[in-house]
Order: C-alpha cells, then structure tokens, then sequence
C-alpha cells in the first residue's frame, strides 16, 4: 500500500482486477483517477475553467498519451521525447474517450473542459484504451464538473466461441473479433471495433453480453464518488423564448418546412440561408416586438435549428418521408466507374446520392511498409487507407489539415477491408489506399470502403469477397423509435446516431456506433444491424454490377516482383561493405530489394526489364562453379603460387603454377600479369575452394581429353607438401 493516503475501490469483470484509485496523484486537478489492470497503469484527469465568452459550442478537449517509459523504452524521436503532433494510435484512442463522454455533460454548459489519459505503466498483456475510457468517465464523476455518467469502457472478444470481456492481446490474437464498448447502467453510448466476417445476430448478442458484464465497473464509480466526490457545480441555462420561438415559426415557418423538402443539398442550403435572411428581416422590422432586443437576433440561429430538427424528425414520423423523399430503408441511387485515374495503379469513382469518393490504390514493395513506434515496440503496417475530406467537397473554405476526424475515419475504413486482404506470404506487396472525398452528404467513410474495395480489386489485388458500407441513423421519441438506412448529413445532425456498419456478404468486418443521446436498448442496435444488411447486400449487388472480383493482372504501372534464393553466406556480399553492393544494384535498376535471414530476397522494380538485371544482379553474388566448365576468366591477383583469376562476378578460382601452361612457368609474374583475360577450365571445387587450369584447355585445343584423375589433388595427409615444392615440404616436417 502507498505510504501517500488514497483511496480505493476494486472491481471484477469476467476474472480480471480492475483497480480504480484516488487522492495519491493529481490532486490540484478537479478530478483525477489511477486506473490499473495487472500491470497496466493509466493516470486520467479532468479540469474545468470558464471563458470569458460564450464560444457557441462546448469546449471540451480529450488528449491520451503514451509515455514511453511506461514500457520501459526510450522515445526513437530524434529529441528523445514525446513531443510534437500525437501519434495515430493516441488520436484514435483520443477519440474513443470523447465519443461517449460528450453527449453526457448538460445542454448548455460552456465551460472548457479538458481530460487528459497517460499511459504511465504498461505490461505486455492489457490495453490501455479501454482503461482511459472507464477513466475519463470516473475523473468527471470525481470532480465538480457536470456529467451525466457514470459510463464504463471495456473490449470485447470471442475466443473458441466463448465471448470475452477486455482480453489480453495473446487472447485477441485468437479471436474473430475487436469491439471497444462504452455503457451506462441502462444502455449502450459507443460501439467500435472489427471482426471476421462474424454474423450480426452475433454481433448483437456480444452486445447485450457486454453491457451486463461491464456493470461492475459502473459500480465501482458510483462507489469511488460516493468516498470522494465533489459537489457538482451549478449550471445556469436560460429558458428558451417560447415567445420568440412562436414568433420565427409563424414568420417563417412554412418557408423553412418549404426548404427542408429540397432533396439537394446545396440548393437547401441556399433556400435555408434566404429563410434566415427573411426571419432576421422580420425580427428587426419596427413593428417586430424583438425589435429592441439584441439578444433575440443572436439566438435566431438555434432558434431555425430547433425548428429544422422538430420538422425533419416530425415528417420521418408522421409520414415517413425524410428529406430527399425517401422512404427509411432505402438507399440512395449508386453510381460506380473504375480505372478512372490511367497511371494510378488501381483507381474507382463510388458515388451514393450526393456523396461521392474518388479512391486510389498504390503497390509497393515491402520497403515502403509504416513503421510505428509504440509501446510494445516497432509495429510495421503493410496496409494503409488516408482518407481526407478537402473543404471543397462541402463548399467550404477552411485550412488544409488532417484532422482526427480524418485519421478516425481512415482508421474505420482500413478496418473494414483488413479482412479481406491476401496474406503476405501469397502477396507480398504494400498496400497503400488514399479515399479523396469529391463531394459529401452523409457517410463518406463508408464511400471511402466500397470505394477502397473496389480500387483494391481494379488494381488487380486478390481480395477474397468485395466490402461496402452503410451508415445507419436514428429517430427516438420516447420508447418509440425509427431506423434510418443511409442517412444524409443533416439526418446526422438532426438525428440521434450514427452507426456505421460495414462488411462482406458473408458478415461484418467493422462497425462504429456514436450517439447524440444519452444511450440506446440492445433491440435498437439489433435492429439497426439487420436493416444495414439488407443495405450493404444492395450496395454489394450494385458494386457487381461493373466490377465484382479482382482484375487478373496487376497494372503495368504496378511494380514488378520475383522472389529468390540464395545461400545465407553470401547475403553478407549481396549487401557488399556498408551496403555498397546493394545499394549500386538499386542505383542501375531502381529496384527495391528486400532481403530475409534465410536467404530469400524479394525483388521489387517499376518494369520487367529492371526486374530482370536487378535478378541477375543479386544471383551473380550466389554463382557455383561447375566441374569441367570452362570460362573466360581475368586475372585479378598474382600469387607466388599462380594467379587468382575471376571466373564470374564473386567467383573466383586458384590456377595453380603447374597448371597455368603446358611448359615449365618459373615466375608467374614474367607469364601473366593482372587484367589478362584467359579461357581456364574448373578442375576442382571443394565447398567455396575451385582451382582451374588454363593448361587441360591449350591440351584440349591439341586434341588431348582432360583426365580429372590427373589434376586432382591427392588427400593433404597423402601429399608431401605443396604441387611444386614436396621435398621442401618433407624438410619442413622433418624440422
């Protein structure tokens, strides 16, 4: 026990320890929480200040980190420090804290908030994410900020076909399935994670699984807050002007209702802008009783926002229309075109109504694999999908960056078509998927899948089944409620989900659920996974319909690839001193050359031709000599003994002085000298040892056959000493 006081409280889940503490770290923080499971530690704070404005959204910030030192490794950053921009992991497991907290903190409620997860033990068997998400919850029920939780954070697994509750990552090797699950005590508030084609009445009843096992933890919060928390602060929202509010809908109510019933985007855009220009108009007209009140025409644009909401989800009701027209489980109309870009090595055009992606797939050799620095060490990815949203394709003008909105749902899209991807063994190629967004109204990450699919299959990639997916929304009134399948933007924002779901025929590879409410029943999420498959199997049947399996070639823009093998001793000469050798092969081909321990090298190059020498190039380092073969050869050494001459590039022989000609040579160097080029014939070769004779060829030319018997060297114990000199030998033995 800690010699600094703390408090503590345990909980069990599924056999594992999970440890939540407080009051020994962090206490100038508002809340702060010790989370440990075995040797897994994550310090979680939380703070809160006010802003001297009302920034018109609520500041909240979610940072996780991970502190080398945790694993007992030293940053490979030059500076030997975590600094600079966040990993891609950090971001991601970021997001995965906010998701479910955001919707939980009051209507209203401006103060910036920032939660802060560091990794500050970690052993080889538990994940920290989920430890980071039970953690954020618990430091803001600990602290005085206003949160509706607890929530709890915990992975699922299924190993041998028994579900699993936060598996070890030996565990999760074995299992056909990664969920990340956020739940309160009533419902479930965030779902992520991948799978292997696992049904979706198994995916469901996971679910239903896990939120009744993550129940202890919940628990253990409402316990540790109980010991230690603070008075939660007050928050002062105004009332909504009803008066107001009756006001702009009878001014404009109709012509907003008008508006929302334009199935195109930027045409309702437009329509929505000219209401709000007449309901400005109509609020500061002389006979407008706002007309002296400032304020009224600030809050005009929430005041449109909530009638927006209350007419769109009253129309998908009360008619079920939504506002393009459609019925709820339709999908939009679909529109596929491959080998659309004529050098990229694999190229598509998705489009689903007004959203469209234009996703490109690029080869490479295993040299252009992602290497990570993490805590369990460097991790290399052979695959890759970027996807990027350019503010042109909403019609914005914004800074070019890379948001985590970005990286989160590129993360979800590699994801998705991870499944399906050949092994390395059989497709020893880097992967490399970029899903530009042309143009968005709703769920351009599941573009960027049946996208990412169908590039992977024109650039001729041996996928095993082709990937789409669709986004699923929610309308809920009380107990009653609608699914929605493939929703548009403003579905998104006026609704209550969002829940991507993605997959084969077969079943579901990745899934990401976030809601705007404080949670939702089992029976929604199984509903809601069973309409998105009678979606994706339209989606897939469209997709087929102009490209439903890989090309049977890759592009000749692709890069070409062979593989060999040569001994392992002669790697060492293949790389040459300070990869000299290497390195000039991959100067006069371009070729990109990999090579393995054991001998076996693949070859990568941008044609067939540079493919070819960059081979024969590599196998010139791995020639055998063949017994009675003769070869022009150079003299590239001369020895008191004979000459050593090169019979290939890293093939080298002895022509002994007796064998050098058919007379008497007294002095090598008076018969040859370096650079002569001679046609000699291999006379022996014992392991990596040849010796050749120029004298059997000039025999040979006389018409006399080679007798191997006569050249061979007796056994050395058999021998007096060397060919030319055995009495000196004897002597030498006799000392």
């Amino acid at each position: 026990m800690s010699v600094f006081p703390c408090t503590r409280v345990n909980a069990s889940i599924d056999g594992k320890q999970i440890i939540l503490e407080t009051g020994r770290l962090a206490n100038q923080a508002d809340g702060a929480v010790w989370m440990q499971c075995g040797d897994t530690v994550v310090l979680v704070t939380a703070c809160a200040q006010p802003l001297e404005r009302d920034m018109g959204f609520f500041p909240l910030t979610v940072d996780y980190s991970e502190k080398m030192y945790a694993a007992g490794r030293i940053p490979g950053s030059f500076f030997r420090r975590e600094i600079g921009r966040p990993s891609e992991r950090e971001t991601l497991v970021s997001r995965l804290i906010d998701r479910p907290m955001r919707p939980l903190f009051p209507k209203g409620f401006r103060d910036e908030v920032q939660v802060l997860a560091n990794v500050i033990s970690a052993d080889q068997d538990h994940d920290s994410d989920v430890l980071a998400v039970t953690g954020a919850s618990a430091a803001l029920c600990l602290s005085s900020i206003p949160f509706s939780g607890p929530v709890a954070g915990a992975r699922i697994g299924r190993v041998n076909g028994a579900f699993v509750l936060n598996p070890t990552f030996a565990e999760l090797k074995n299992s056909d399935f990664n969920f990340v699950i956020a739940a309160s005590r009533e419902s479930v508030v965030m779902v992520e994670g991948e799978a292997l084609f696992v049904p979706e009445s198994v995916v469901a009843e996971a679910l239903a699984w896990a939120h009744k096992e993550i129940q202890p933890l919940i628990s253990a919060q409402e316990e540790l807050t109980r010991l230690c928390g603070k008075r939660k602060m007050e928050v002062n929202v105004p009332p909504d002007n009803l008066a107001l509010v009756e006001f702009v809908r009878k001014a404009v109510g109709a012509d907003l209702q008008t508006a929302l019933m334009i199935p195109e985007k930027m045409l309702r855009r437009e329509a929505k802008k000219a209401v709000k220009e007449k309901a400005a108009q109509v609020l500061a007209a002389f006979s407008s009783p706002f007309a002296e009140q400032p304020d009224a025409l600030a809050s005009l644009g929430g005041v449109l926002g909530d009638l927006e909401k209350s007419f769109v989800r009253a129309r998908i009701k009360n008619e079920g229309l939504r506002i393009d027209g459609r019925n709820t489980t339709s999908v939009r109309p679909i529109a596929v075109e491959t080998a659309v870009l004529p050098r990229a090595h694999g190229s598509a055009l998705f489009a689903r109504g007004e959203t469209k992606s234009l996703v490109i797939t690029t080869l490479g050799s295993s040299m252009d694999e992602q290497r990570v620095d993490s805590l369990v060490g460097d991790v290399t990815k052979r695959f890759m999908l970027h996807y990027n949203f350019p503010p042109y394709s909403v019609g914005e003008v914004k800074p070019v960056r890379v948001s985590r909105r970005e990286i989160g749902h590129g993360a979800l899209a590699e994801k998705a078509l991870r499944p399906v991807l050949p092994s390395e063994e059989s497709f020893p190629f880097t992967m490399r998927i970029v899903a530009e967004t042309m143009e968005s109204n709703g769920s351009s990450s599941m573009a960027a899948v049946c996208g990412g699919s169908l590039s992977l299959m024109d650039a001729g990639v041996p996928v095993s089944a082709p990937v789409a997916g669709i986004a699923m929304g929610l309308i809920k009134e009380g107990d009653a409620f609608i699914v929605l399948t493939d929703i548009l933007g403003d579905e998104d924002a006026l609704g209550d989900m969002d829940f991507k779901i993605a997959g084969t025929a077969e079943g579901l590879t990745a899934v990401q659920m976030d809601i705007k409410i404080t949670g939702i029943s089992t029976e929604i999420m199984a509903q809601a996974l069973e309409q998105a498959k009678a979606a994706r199997l339209h989606v897939l049947k469209e997709m087929g319909k102009v490209l439903s399996a890989p090309r049977q070639s890759l592009s000749q823009y692709a890069p070409q690839h062979c593989e060999v093998e040569v001994s392992p001793d002669v790697i060492r000469l293949i790389i040459g001193p300070g990869g000299k050798n290497i390195k000039a092969i991959t100067a006069e081909t371009g070729a990109s050359i990999d090579i393995d321990d054991s001998g076996k090298i693949a070859i990568f190059a941008p044609t067939m031709e540079a493919m070819e020498k960059a081979k024969a190039m590599v196998l010139a380092y791995d020639q055998k000599a063949e017994l009675g073969k003769n070869y022009a050869a150079k003299v590239v050494k001369i020895l008191e003994i004979g000459c050593i001459v090169e019979l290939m590039p890293n093939l080298e022989a002895l022509v002994h002085v007796s064998q050098l000609d058919t007379s008497r040579v007294e002095n090598v160097a008076d018969f040859v000298r370096q650079g002569d080029a001679m046609t000699v014939k291999v006379i022996e070769v014992n392991g990596d040892r040849v010796r050749a004779s120029r004298k059997v060829v000039l025999q040979e030319s006389q018409g006399i056959v080679w007798n191997p018997e006569e050249t061979a060297r007796p056994p050395r114990r058999e021998r007096g000493g060397n060919e030319r000199g055995g009495d000196r030998g004897r002597r030498r033995d006799r000392g």
